[in-house]
């Protein structure tokens, strides 16, 4: 899937497909074509650039909700002759998880759009667990025709049933369909899950990898496999080497961190960097001055773990290092450092935002630092991260570092953090947003009563009203 192009954040796209709270605001007051047409291209190019973490699909669906806006644009994405050709579930993912919520909220044409896409879609898994929290029995039980009949009644087709009847992220109707009165249903659901369960235990008879007895250089051996595969196994070999390793296998782990091969480099330097080794700090400034990519990656990862004091005062005399050690280091300060570490990880927060932009990967763990250590200087970066950064959960750390640097927080960005995409920035909003303004009281009475709404939220909210306010 191809990163998304993200609209300004001035422009009504632009808020909805960030999913910050001004976008619902706004959308509520544009006329209401507009504001369809903007939902509309959100919920059928997912704009989110990890779509497996960010959320977006009940703030979508409750503004189709407060718009009162008709599915046919829904229903021709799903439906389309692209969903044949495309089948890759990010393309009809959030559309799917929106008539979900939407089936909640009890909007029908939702729920039925659901069910015909379980029956005919590609995507019909996802349909699938989605009316697995939503549907009744019998809106289930119709499903098990057309959805067994996907699988060819013959040994190959029965292998991919008991596969994915094994996989199911959501089993309610693979239960029901296992004690469905036909019989012709309850005996293929139950050989499947029988397959499946018996697979599973063939695997776990079977694992691959370190066997006890392996020598420190056959663990060296099997992480450079590894990467030769295309696949990095240097975490697991360091944990594998803590179980194999004794004090007379350390002269050869320190030399393999110094010019072993990538492999056996990159476990060593994991190793022992999480033993706190003496040497662990040195050796982690020689990989990134001389090592591969791959090694200096896996000595930045390395250090950035460590929790000596000795980790955190070399920090200190790294961080100004304009290389990915320096960057590292500006991390390590934000997370473990001091007050008297204030400058130098404002320092790396603005070099970041500078350089990389308000969606740098650097940006979570300076943005959680800055509010930890309480820089009040740095607000002003911080509301820039806020506006302009993609990621929702980079714009909730931010949102979480401004209530404890900035006093204007409580009656400014807090109070559109109560129509935020994520539901640990509306905790934050509710716990601190102004209720002089009469849409915060408004907002929290009625996320208290929201049955969507997760339970961290109603519990903030229900801290700033009284049981008597949250029933009104």
């Amino acid at each position: 899937m191809f990163d998304p192009v993200i609209a300004p954040s001035g422009t009504l796209l632009g808020l909805l497909q960030r999913g910050r709270g001004d976008g619902t605001l706004h959308a509520l007051t544009a006329p209401r074509p507009e504001a369809l047409a903007a939902l509309n291209h959100c919920v059928l190019r997912d704009p989110r650039h990890d779509w497996q973490v960010e959320n977006r699909s009940l703030y979508y669906a409750r503004l189709y909700l407060d718009l009162n806006g008709e599915l046919d644009e829904v229903e021709a994405h799903l439906f389309g002759a692209e969903d044949v050709l495309d089948s890759d579930e990010s393309r009809t993912g959030l559309a799917l998880a929106v008539l979900g919520h939407l089936a909640s909220y009890g909007r029908r044409d939702a729920l039925e759009l659901l069910r015909r896409y379980a029956a005919h879609g590609s995507n019909w898994a996802w349909a699938l667990d989605e009316l697995a929290l939503r549907d009744d029995d019998a809106g289930l039980r119709a499903l098990a025709a057309p959805v067994l009949a996907r699988f060819p009644a013959d040994p190959e087709g029965d292998a991919e049933l008991a596969a994915t009847v094994r996989d199911a992220f959501e089993p309610r109707p693979w239960r029901l369909w296992a004690e469905d009165p036909r019989e012709s249903v309850a005996t293929r659901v139950r050989a499947a899950h029988e397959t499946g369960c018996f697979d599973r235990w063939q695997r776990q008879m079977r694992p691959s990898g370190p066997r006890p007895g392996w020598s420190v250089q056959a663990v060296f051996e099997w992480a450079q496999q590894g990467i030769e595969r295309g696949a990095a196994l240097h975490v697991p070999a360091a944990r594998c080497l803590s179980a194999v390793a004794g004090p007379e296998d350390r002269a050869e782990i320190v030399q393999a961190a110094k010019d072993g091969t990538d492999g056996a480099r990159c476990t060593a330097l994991r190793y022992l960097a999480d033993g706190n080794d003496p040497e662990a700090l040195d050796l982690i400034e020689g990989a990134v001055a001389n090592g591969s990519t791959l090694v200096v990656d896996a000595a930045v990862d390395a250090f950035e773990r460590m929790r000596s004091l000795a980790a955190v005062d070399r920090a200190r005399g790294w961080a100004r290092r304009p290389d990915p050690l320096g960057a590292a280091a500006g991390r390590v300060l934000a997370c473990r450092g001091g007050v008297q570490d204030r400058d130098l990880v404002l320092t790396a927060l603005r070099e970041a935002v500078r350089g990389e932009g308000p969606d740098a990967p650097t940006l979570w763990t300076l943005v959680d630092g800055t509010g930890r250590l309480g820089i009040a200087c740095a607000a002003p970066v911080l509301r820039h991260v806020y506006r302009e950064t993609a990621s929702s959960h980079l714009r909730g750390r931010a949102a979480r570092a401004l209530a404890a640097t900035d006093p204007s927080f409580a009656a400014g960005f807090a109070v559109e953090c109560l129509w935020d995409c994520e539901e640990t920035t509306r905790e934050i909003a509710a716990r601190h947003a102004e209720t002089g303004d009469t849409r915060v009281v408004e907002r929290l009475r009625r996320l208290a009563s929201d049955p969507a709404e997760e339970a961290e939220v109603q519990t903030a909210v229900r801290s700033r009203i009284g049981p008597e306010e949250t029933a009104v």
